[in-house]
């Protein structure tokens, strides 16, 4: 039996996560109180249902500072529950709130204690609130993702056997900010820049050119190894933490060349670890 659970900041992607779970054949519900969740799963054993979906999050009823608790007592139950946090940058979310026209969840729940409260109080109280419970789980920030990105990050992640680590290598463009979701961050900014030729500029780091020109640089070459050498150092012994996943992001400018290329190279290099997965959030998704 396989249960995933979908919690995270309001306005984050939780419905195009949940959504996607329920076209990949999961049975899935929404706004699950907490104080039901024991309840929910042993019935899910009982009807023999192998892939469930459960999203709870600041809308659903109960004390959702137990949560954390209940996770980790039905994990030592030997419940295989893989939780996912979707989280967005406050400008993000504002801004998904401005298109939709939506009201916050907890407007009319701070309102009651006071004057009416503003967008941001909100996103700022919800952040509070799931604090204790996005510090335990696998993290994916979704502020530049595109409803597909999500979709095919989500599929990947679902797709991951259970392992110690899932170690996931995912490329970014600083000029649109670093991830929420990265643990380890390194910076190859420094590294000759294909932008500046005609030719490949509108190419990416995953095409043969690309790579090819960038291969005959030494620098490149360096940084490459040293980044590997630093995680193979250091693997172990997140293998020996509690975490259940490690993201490794490379930042370049405009997250289309260096970065993408060093996260493929990274990948093959540790192609031995499974499971390992690949994001490059300001590329398109292929198909």
């Amino acid at each position: 039996m396989k249960i995933v659970l979908i919690t995270g900041i309001s306005g984050s992607g939780k419905s195009v996560a949940l959504r996607l779970l329920e076209d990949s054949g999961y049975i899935c519900v929404d706004n699950l109180p907490v104080k039901f969740l024991h309840e929910f799963i042993a019935t899910v054993r009982e009807e023999n249902l192998d892939r469930v979906a459960v999203a709870i999050d600041i809308r659903s009823p109960g004390e959702l500072a137990g949560l954390p608790d209940i996770i980790t007592g039905l994990r030592a139950q030997g419940t295989e529950l893989k939780v996912i946090f979707l989280d967005a940058s406050d400008h993000a979310l504002m801004q998904r709130y401005s298109e939709s026209r939506r009201r916050h969840p907890l407007t009319d729940r701070l309102q009651s204690k006071g004057d009416s409260p503003s967008l941001l109080e909100c996103i700022h109280t919800e952040r509070e609130l799931l604090a204790p419970l996005r510090d335990q789980e696998h993290v994916i920030d979704t502020s530049d993702l595109t409803p597909g990105q999500l979709r095919a990050w989500m599929r990947d992640l679902i797709q991951a056997g259970r392992a110690e680590v899932v170690l996931t290598f995912a490329s970014f463009a600083y000029k649109r900010g670093v991830p929420g979701d990265a643990d380890l961050v390194f910076d190859v900014r420094c590294l000759p820049n294909p932008h500046y030729d005609r030719e490949l500029r509108p190419l990416t780091g995953r095409d043969e050119p690309v790579a090819a020109w960038l291969s005959q640089f030494g620098s490149v070459e360096t940084m490459i190894e040293d980044i590997s050498g630093f995680i193979r150092r250091w693997l172990p012994l997140y293998l020996q933490d509690t975490r259940n996943y490690l993201t490794i992001a490379i930042g370049c400018t405009g997250g289309q060349h260096r970065s993408v290329y060093v996260v493929e190279q990274l990948a093959r290099r540790f192609a031995d670890h499974a499971p390992l997965l690949v994001r490059h959030r300001n590329l398109p998704v292929r198909p």
